[in-house]
């Protein structure tokens, strides 16, 4: 038995072959004017923090302060990360074609984590750099680093709340964001610094603010690179148990087994679910269907489904024995408890009954 095949664009149709029966529901794609709205509100943000780095580099280098100049290159990461969404959202748009079965909106991942390993290098610089200082600090102009850091803080604040008002649960929208809050968060590290080096003369205070950067900096970084790599790997959503929705769907009225189930994420918000049904003989494998795909629709929030039903016979009931249904079986079989009908329980791991 072929594996059940990916999960089909907008406007799945039924059909089978050999006793199978396949469904699907389309995925939503209504999201051009959301995209729309997510393009206005990060080129609103693209254009505030790229007038003020200019400003920053140039008092930066005149207070000779660490901690602007860190903020400033933090700025232009932020600026290319605003860059990077915007192209990715308008790759991401382009309808499926030739080997590209889905279009390209994995680019909007491909954005998360370049902006996510941006990050991670920054920090590890920055670490570098404010490491140094601390050992042979320079003289820093606090006045001038205070009066910066406070109008960082002003523009900062507006490109944050722009963002938050876009759609954060893609993933290509809140890597642009943890840029914008964390270099927000660096401005008041900076006009701390700057305040101290200004009452007291201790210009460490300034390589201090620049290290207390860089840590954010990796702790934003590494959630980018996990959350996009699980999207990579193929890994269900996050929050997402598939055991749990394969019990669940072995205990549907007639289902006899469940097995090849695969969840995966193909870019952020957007999940998919494949799986091969058995039912009793005699069961209507299409009601069957219909309840499986309302079950994780309504439960599990998964729209793009792809089933393959089929009537459960000696010859399909083999899986995870001496002669499997298929040369390379995935994942575990989840059967019916003897309620349901079947002879055959399975474990709470959903591991088949031996």
């Amino acid at each position: 038995m072929a594996e059940a095949s990916r999960a089909r664009t907008a406007g799945g149709r039924d059909g089978g072959h050999g006793g199978g029966h396949g469904g699907g529901h389309g995925h939503g794609h209504g999201h051009a004017i959301a995209a729309d709205t997510d393009r206005r509100y990060l080129t609103a943000a693209l254009a505030l923090i790229v007038a003020f780095m200019v400003v920053e580099v140039t008092v930066g280098v005149i207070a000779a302060s660490l901690a602007l100049i860190s903020d400033a290159a933090h700025m232009l990461t932020d600026a290319m990360a605003i860059v990077l969404a915007l192209v990715a959202m308008r790759i991401a748009q382009r309808p499926p074609h030739g080997g590209f079965t889905y279009g390209l909106k994995r680019a909007e991942i491909v954005s998360a984590q370049a902006n996510g390993i941006t990050l991670l290098l920054l920090g590890g610089y920055f670490v570098y750099e404010g490491v140094t200082r601390l050992v042979a600090p320079p003289e820093v102009r606090g006045a001038l680093v205070v009066a910066t850091g406070l109008a960082g803080i002003v523009v900062n604040l507006a490109a944050t709340w722009t963002l938050r008002r876009a759609d954060r649960s893609r993933l290509h929208v809140e890597g642009a964001y943890q840029h914008i809050l964390n270099d927000l968060i660096a401005f008041i590290a900076t006009t701390v610094a700057g305040a101290v080096i200004w009452a007291t003369g201790w210009n460490r205070a300034d390589a201090v603010a620049a290290l207390v950067v860089a840590g954010l900096m990796f702790k934003a970084g590494w959630g980018l690179v996990r959350d996009s790599g699980r999207v990579f790997m193929e890994a269900a959503p996050a929050g997402t148990n598939p055991a749990e929705i394969g019990r669940r769907t072995a205990a549907l009225e007639h289902v006899v087994e469940v097995h090849d189930l695969h969840i995966w994420e193909v870019t952020s918000g957007y999940a998919a679910l494949s799986a091969h049904i058995l039912v009793r003989p005699g069961a209507d494998c299409h009601q069957v269907r219909l309840a499986a795909e309302r079950l994780v629709r309504e439960e599990y929030g998964i729209e793009h489904t792809t089933l393959q039903v089929d009537h459960a016979t000696p010859e399909l009931l083999t899986i995870g024995r001496d002669t499997p249904h298929c040369a390379d079986p995935h994942g575990p079989a989840h059967r019916a408890g003897p309620a349901a009908g079947s002879s055959d329980g399975a474990g709470e791991d959903g591991r088949p009954a031996r």
